[in-house]
């Protein structure tokens, strides 16, 4: 998989979301989300970093 700015973009975006909630839950009432969108984006780069070793059959544990 090639690098993906705009996945980093993402990622960032949903970081900064649970610091501000962090900081005051008030800001950003929603903003716990924010950990389980950046779990979401890593499942999916994980993944399809799998599904290439696995059709490569590169894959080992």
């Amino acid at each position: 998989m090639t690098y993906r700015p705009d996945i980093d973009g993402l990622r960032a975006i949903a970081v900064l979301a649970v610091i501000l909630f962090h900081l005051n839950s008030s800001w950003l009432p929603g903003g716990f989300l924010g950990v389980d969108i950046f779990f979401v984006i890593s499942g999916y780069l994980i993944g399809g970093i799998l599904y290439r070793e696995l059709s490569t059959n590169t894959f080992s544990l």
